[in-house]
């Protein structure tokens, strides 16, 4: 359904549609602006001077003839790409419709019944059947689409196709999903007027306008379809004469050509003689069959879950083969045994259990996986067998195996009076179609079961290992804060200024909190590796606050010595610095762990901008004079590896170094050797950043 006609139904059931709401309506459609504009400069309303614009057309044409324009456009141009249409002549088609909206609507209007612009398409649109017919079966309707439209064209389609023009076009108006009667009033046009003398309005409104369209000679006709309405004898030539004026102009405005409709032939509707080649019957079944397991099929793919899919597993089969009742019993997981799966209708199944290794004639069918058929007939039967009949309250059992591939995934159970086997065993072949299509569909809920369940536990695994990296980062504050505290408590007693200590843990306190709050926004299966817009981060600054706290705790060795080489050029890169501070943390104290037998130097250095693949970054290296890494560690350097560090979180600290400079959008290297690591990290340069300059150095010795 077109978007345009869409909004504009709601508009008008909403009864909120004036003229600034329909000039917003249109103007989002670029078509039917042009549509508006070209009507209203046309001769036909062109005065002195010519529209410029929207809105001005629109005044100028009026809300009648815009919703009429509206309206009719949106339904050609969807159902004249209706396949064949273009190899059909359509224009007794389309003035029939016309007429029949044009009517639906003035007697809407004598009626005063609230929508008649949905009276109109509902007329329009009440023969759109036909087309779809044609579509369908092109060589089988084409004689029968100029036919005369009566109540033999109506047989003749039952008959031929199996279904009429009039439930062809409203199955086609009900996908529509729309919160009126337009469907009900396209599917009862054809009914006697008795029939229809309580109907909703606009079923009435669509019968007048259909006789006066089709079968206007028909005086006894008219005047029965008049009454559905309170219309006056003088109405029906009133509103003949009023339509065909409308229908014209219309017709112009439309730019469709109904010249010559009223001369095309309508002959009454033919029907070939039934065949009588009992293989072609056979033929014909068979189709019919397939195409029912196929729409069958499609209903069970719509299903959500297991308990929907046995729901309409058995009603599907209650319909098509008669079952008085029917159950479905599943093979358990071990595959020893069938288990009864319950439905809305059938909770006590659930406790039924058909051993297989027992025999009987339910089992035996799941295991041959062939059609067991069950009766009455003197004979014992095995227990459960028994019990299904009583439970199933009926004469005799259809077992229906449900194979999928070479699989046997259960059994179904439908009961039948006695003398509906012989028909049974007639469609075995249907029956096993069904049987694989339900098996089918099973198979796939169940898969998706399992499916679901993977990735749940997934989800519970991605959100522990989340939890352990924030754990692993709260570690570094906490160890700052823990060291910041004995510090504080040595200046104290000394009576020395603690301010910038005080600053220092609240400011670690802080990102403590941060990184616990993290965890609620955890969103597993999402990538984080990079971030929409991030604020400006100054290196310089950010190195110097690392140091800071370090600077005055336990953590870094006398005989280990930093060294800061920053540049004094722009050193400002897009990324938060907070995160920026969370990886220098934990490069500058692994890399004091490293020194923390032999001792030895760290550098901080800023080597200045670098292009990489048209791209601007700032490089960044953490290096260290220790004894270098393994070539396995090496390896493995950026991933959560066990480390032979003690703790529960060691191993993860330069996996989480990785995955913070991913989300700041950077690179990261590392270089090791005998002579010492280093880290090279390379992080978006700020905009604007300039050439890199001499880069001096200054030294902090042993703290």
């Amino acid at each position: 359904m077109p978007q345009i006609l869409i909004k504009l139904l709601a508009h008008l059931q909403a009864d909120d549609l004036g003229m600034p709401e329909l000039a917003a309506l249109v103007a989002k459609d670029a078509g039917m602006t042009g549509k508006i504009l070209t009507v209203a400069n046309s001769s036909a309303y062109h005065r002195n001077s010519r529209q410029p614009n929207l809105e001005q057309a629109m005044v100028a044409l009026g809300t009648d003839m815009i919703k009429t324009l509206v309206i009719s456009d949106s339904v050609f141009q969807t159902f004249n790409s209706f396949p064949n249409s273009s190899a059909t002549d359509l224009r007794a088609f389309w003035k029939n419709s016309l007429t029949a909206a044009v009517l639906a609507r003035e007697t809407a209007r004598r009626m005063n019944y609230a929508q008649p612009e949905e009276a109109y398409l509902a007329g329009l649109l009440h023969n759109v059947g036909r087309l779809a017919l044609l579509a369908t079966a092109p060589k089988e309707y084409a004689f029968n689409f100029t036919a005369r439209d009566d109540e033999d064209l109506c047989a003749v389609e039952q008959r031929t196709l199996q279904i009429t023009h009039a439930e062809a076009g409203a199955w086609l108006i009900e996908r529509w999903q729309l919160d009126s009667f337009l469907a009900d009033s396209v599917l009862y046009h054809h009914e006697p007027s008795e029939r229809l003398e309580a109907a909703h309005p606009l079923i009435r409104i669509v019968r007048v306008a259909h006789v006066l369209a089709c079968h206007a000679h028909d005086d006894a006709l008219v005047d029965e379809a008049r009454a559905l309405c309170g219309l006056g004898p003088e109405a029906p030539d009133e509103l003949l004469g009023l339509a065909a004026r409308q229908v014209e102009k219309a017709a112009i405005h439309l730019g469709i050509d109904l010249a010559g409709a009223d001369d095309l032939p309508v002959p009454a509707a033919f029907a070939p003689p039934p065949p009588v080649d009992p293989v072609q019957q056979r033929l014909s079944e068979e189709v019919r069959n397939l195409v029912l397991v196929s729409e069958v099929g499609q209903t069970f793919a719509r299903q959500q879950g297991e308990s929907g899919l046995l729901e309409a597993m058995t009603r599907s089969a209650r319909i098509l083969f008669d079952f008085e009742n029917a159950v479905v019993l599943l093979e358990n997981p071990t595959g020893q045994a069938l288990i009864g799966a319950p439905t809305a209708n059938q909770q006590r199944i659930a406790e039924f259990t058909v051993p297989l290794a027992k025999g009987g004639a339910v089992a035996q069918a799941a295991l041959d996986r062939r059609l067991g058929f069950i009766r009455r007939d003197g004979r014992p039967l095995g227990l459960a067998e028994e019990q299904l009949l009583r439970m199933l309250g009926t004469e005799s059992l259809v077992c229906l195996p449900l194979v999928a591939g070479a699989r046997c995934l259960g059994v179904m159970i439908g009961g039948v009076a006695t003398w509906q086997l012989p028909t049974c065993q007639k469609r075995e072949r249907f029956l096993q179609a069904f049987g694989a299509q339900a098996a089918g569909a099973l198979e796939t809920a169940m898969s998706e079961r399992g499916h679901a369940r993977r990735q749940l536990a997934h989800v519970a695994e991605e959100y522990r290992e989340a939890s352990r990296r924030v754990v692993h980062e709260v570690n570094n504050p906490l160890a700052i804060i823990k060291n910041y505290l004995s510090v504080l408590d040595s200046k104290l007693e000394r009576q020395e200024p603690v301010s910038a200590e005080l600053s220092i843990l609240n400011e670690e306190i802080d990102r403590v909190g941060q990184l616990v709050g993290s965890l609620t926004e955890i969103q597993p299966g999402v990538a984080t590796s990079k971030v929409d817009s991030a604020p400006a981060a100054d290196v310089a600054r950010v190195v110097d606050d690392v140091l800071r706290l370090f600077r005055t705790t336990n953590f870094i060795p006398a005989n280990v010595e930093i060294v800061v080489s920053m540049s004094d050029a722009e050193s400002r890169i897009e990324g938060d610095p907070d995160i920026l501070k969370q990886i220098l943390v934990n490069l500058v104290k692994n890399a004091i762990e490293a020194l923390s037998g032999s001792g030895g130097r760290i550098e901080i250095a800023n080597r200045g901008h670098v292009n990489r693949e048209r791209r601007l970054y700032l490089e960044l290296v953490v290096s260290d004079t220790g004894p270098g890494l393994s070539r396995e560690v090496l390896a493995n350097l950026f991933s959560a590896v066990k480390s032979t560090k003690e703790g529960p979180h060691h191993g993860l600290g330069l996996s989480i170094v990785h995955s913070l400079v991913k989300k700041l959008n950077g690179h990261i290297a590392c270089r090791s050797g005998t002579t010492g690591t280093s880290f090279e990290i390379l992080l978006p340069a700020h905009a604007g950043a300039g050439a890199p300059a001499t880069l001096p150095v200054r030294a902090l010795g042993s703290v």
